[in-house]
């Protein structure tokens, strides 16, 4: 898609009739499978079809914008339309985490995921107060371009430089571990070669056009990630209530879902049930106190069970599970000491009765309501303040013509994300109330078969066991993967196939225009920021543009191959990316735009410091990562600060840098008078 060289009108009218065009091809080719999946094309090919052609399209978008101009390619040529800018910069924001995630989180947590919402999208208010209209004023290419500016040399640049990569690199991975999963459940191709397939779209946009090409390309990623996102949930409101519009329907069924749950809570068979739960939950805590002698023991145990029902001629399904539990038997005392302790606190959490979905601040971990608001606030103001301090997010105002459209773009990109945000408590309202109308209570005999399609996909998305043996389906025995909200709804509702492949195509879609901005981010923080600003500062333009292809093509296949190892805990991962950004990033930048009195000492210890205890309280309060960095076993409690859950950790660094570099900057000399003038001038009214 080619910006054209017309006035503004003209440009924007030819985008309009070449996206609408994009739109009306998308929606027909929806339509086209629809009815071949009536004529009998297999669901894998349909699969193929849309991973394909979605996969081509971007390709196509990509190779038509391709450029070797510095400015096409770092910022787009400073020429896209607020409106366009604004949906491009909602395809960056909305990664397969936040298309596929927050339904599933608002399903498990019900008013506490609210915090996510109200986290993510408060952040692109901060966005628009203090940081896009500065940046785009300044002119430069990159984030770290306005900090080597702003507090004079190369210091600040290179721990900015530091800090992206740092974010970037561990949201991106995520993206391509995303990608790889979507695409092996569209068409049971490998990981790997989902991975490598979905690379090859992302590289083919930012590798030949830069923020050019990945602009446009996630214009119609948007697209299609919202219409994919739309359909199923309109369908449900239509379904179970008649209303078209999913939150008006969601609120039909809200009272109907709070009643559910109070019976569920005082029902005599789920009382059995979680009293079951809660027996595996004690047993499991036992074998930990006995540890290390139940080690040898229970494995010993469990070899017995096997030998014993192959000895008798078990039922051929009862011995591949005590196969498979022998194979996966924990290798070692600590790994035993560390599986045993998740699945204490798995049965202990399906032993609690369901969290009521509109009660604020109910959760089933032992906490008061008083610990349980301030760890919903905390997540809040951490995930404004990483969203506001996001580098691949702040690029997208580098590329408005003016500073005017960079306002109008965070305004459109908030809009833009709110269309799905605001949508997705309505879908997992809608859901809970199919699970609990539509499979809670029914026979085994009769499970819909959604649930056995997606439980042999992975067992973790979905799995149901009759613990108390009545061959009735109690919600104690039914755990739902967070994922499975948003990519089984089509099924749920009863939709053909066809739209669970639309669903699937719009994840992909969501995980490639995250990983096409943050690519490029890292790319031109290495190359740009690193090489030409500080290596090589006489490096010709054309030469600039080469090396940052060339370190894209390294950034993307070392994410891949970290992707590939399957890293544990992700969105723990991703979480952390915001907590990163809140304490390096978003003091530094405020305090540069509206403290003019703040120079590159203050601006360094901020960053570094406020980066520093946002890692000390994740190594602390993170089972995983402590065990990991301290040697500190997982079963042993972890101390938390006033309640508050690591992926919030940004909330102690952020307040940390702000101080730091306030009492820094007063110690030390002032900055110079040209850069003080620079922040007037950033300041003064358009």
């Amino acid at each position: 898609m080619r910006l054209s060289t017309k006035g503004p009108r003209s440009q924007s009218a030819q985008l309009f009739r070449g996206y609408a065009a994009y739109s009306l091809g998308f929606v027909a080719l929806v339509g086209l499978l629809s009815v071949l999946e009536v004529l009998g094309l297999a669901r894998q090919w349909i699969g193929y079809v849309f991973l394909l052609s979605t996969v081509a399209l971007y390709a196509g978008i990509g190779i038509m914008c391709r450029t070797s101009d510095p400015v096409e390619y770092y910022v787009a040529g400073r020429r896209v339309p607020a409106f366009y800018n604004g949906m491009a910069t909602a395809a960056d924001w909305m990664s397969v985490a936040s298309f596929i995630g927050i339904a599933g989180t608002l399903y498990l947590t019900g008013y506490n995921g609210l915090a996510y919402i109200l986290g993510w999208t408060g952040g692109y208010v901060l966005v628009a107060l203090f940081l896009a209209p500065y940046l785009r004023k300044f002119g430069g290419y990159t984030i770290p371009d306005f900090l080597g500016a702003r507090y004079e040399g190369n210091l600040t640049r290179l721990i900015g430089v530091l800090c992206a990569v740092l974010c970037s690199f561990i949201y991106l991975v995520a993206q391509i571990y995303g990608v790889g999963i979507i695409t092996t459940r569209m068409t049971g191709i490998s990981f790997e070669l989902g991975i490598f397939i979905g690379l090859g779209g992302v590289l083919v946009c930012s590798f030949l056009g830069g923020m050019r090409a990945v602009t446009w390309t996630q214009v119609g990623q948007y697209i299609i990630l919202v219409i994919a996102y739309l359909v199923p949930v309109v369908w449900l409101a239509v379904k179970q209530t008649g209303e078209p519009i999913p939150q008006v329907a969601a609120s039909a069924v809200l009272q109907q879902v709070t009643e559910r749950e109070r019976e569920l809570t005082h029902d005599e068979a789920e009382r059995q049930v979680r009293a079951l739960w809660q027996t595996r939950a004690d047993a499991m805590q036992v074998r930990i106190d006995a540890l290390p002698s139940s080690f040898e023991e229970e494995k010993q145990r469990l070899h017995w069970r096997l030998l014993r029902a192959r000895a008798n001629d078990a039922p051929m399904a009862e011995i591949r599970s005590l196969e498979r539990e022998y194979a996966s038997y924990p290798s070692s005392i600590e790994s035993a000491r560390t599986v045993w302790t998740k699945a204490r606190e798995d049965f202990s959490a399906r032993a609690s009765p369901p969290v009521p979905h509109a009660d604020p601040f109910a959760s089933k971990n032992p906490v008061s309501s008083d610990a349980a608001r301030n760890n919903f606030l905390a997540i809040v103001l951490c995930l404004m303040l990483g969203t506001a301090g996001l580098p691949h997010i702040l690029m997208r105002s580098l590329t408005t013509p003016s500073v005017s459209e960079a306002r109008k773009s965070v305004f459109w990109s908030l809009l833009f994300i709110l269309l799905l945000y605001m949508t997705a408590p309505a879908l997992a309202i809608l859901i809970k109330f199919e699970i609990y109308s539509d499979l809670v209570g029914i026979p085994y005999a009769q499970l819909p078969a959604w649930v056995n399609a997606w439980s042999a996909v992975d067992r973790s998305l979905i799995s149901i066991v009759d613990l108390n043996q009545d061959g009735i389906v109690q919600l104690a025995e039914v755990q739902l993967g967070a994922d499975v909200v948003v990519l089984a709804a089509p099924e749920i509702g009863g939709l053909p196939y066809v739209i669970s492949g639309l669903v699937a195509a719009g994840a992909l879609a969501a995980a490639l225009s995250t990983a096409d901005g943050l690519l490029l981010t890292l790319s031109n923080a290495l190359s740009h920021d690193t090489l030409f600003r500080v290596v090589s500062p006489r490096m010709g333009a054309g030469r600039q543009v080469i090396l940052s292809k060339m370190l894209l093509l390294v950034v993307a296949f070392a994410a891949a191959w970290a992707a590939t190892r399957t890293p544990a805990d992700i969105l723990f991962l991703v979480g952390a990316a915001f907590s990163f950004a809140a304490a390096s990033f978003f003091p530094v930048l405020v305090m540069g735009v509206f403290w003019k009195r703040a120079n590159k000492y203050g601006a360094a210890s901020g960053m570094l410091t406020g980066l520093g205890v946002t890692i000390y309280y994740m190594v602390q309060a993170q089972p995983w990562l402590r065990e990991l960095v301290l040697g500190v076993p997982t079963g042993v409690p972890v101390d938390l600060w006033w309640h508050i859950q690591p992926i919030a950790a940004g909330v102690f660094g952020a307040p940390v840098a702000f101080v730091v570099i306030v009492v820094v900057s007063l110690l030390t000399p002032a900055p110079l008078a040209v850069t003080q003038q620079m922040v007037d001038y950033l300041r003064q009214p358009d």
